[in-house]
């Protein structure tokens, strides 16, 4: 068995930046909710506010994505959309609704 510390002529050599962070370059991102796959985070509009929120599973039959939502009291809590709702994005964030979430995002315990 022969084992070779070179790459294929084909690999692309990437830099990581000093943060340390690399963000994904993909030019297509997700269009909707149904889109993103199960873990993804991104800013849901709730009635009063802008809160957190994480794709937890997928109800196919249904057509709807459930999210789990993290509340300002420290609990979270499960809502349901339609896989095919419409997202934007503020740089590589997913934003579900509409208005500037960023003034109305929900204050978290501030203890931490």
């Amino acid at each position: 068995m022969e084992v070779t510390q070179e790459r294929p002529p084909e690999a692309l050599a990437h830099e990581a930046p000093p943060d340390g962070l690399l963000l994904s370059t993909d030019p297509a991102p997700a269009a909707t909710l149904g889109s993103l796959p199960v873990g993804a985070r991104l800013i849901l509009r709730c009635r009063a506010d802008w809160r957190a929120a994480t794709v937890a599973s997928f109800e196919n039959q249904l057509g709807r994505v459930v999210l789990n939502v993290a509340s300002p009291t420290g609990h979270t809590y499960r809502v349901r959309r339609p896989a095919d709702a419409a997202l934007f994005h503020d740089g590589h964030l997913p934003v579900l609704g509409e208005g500037q979430w960023r003034a109305g995002l929900a204050r978290y315990d501030v203890r931490w």
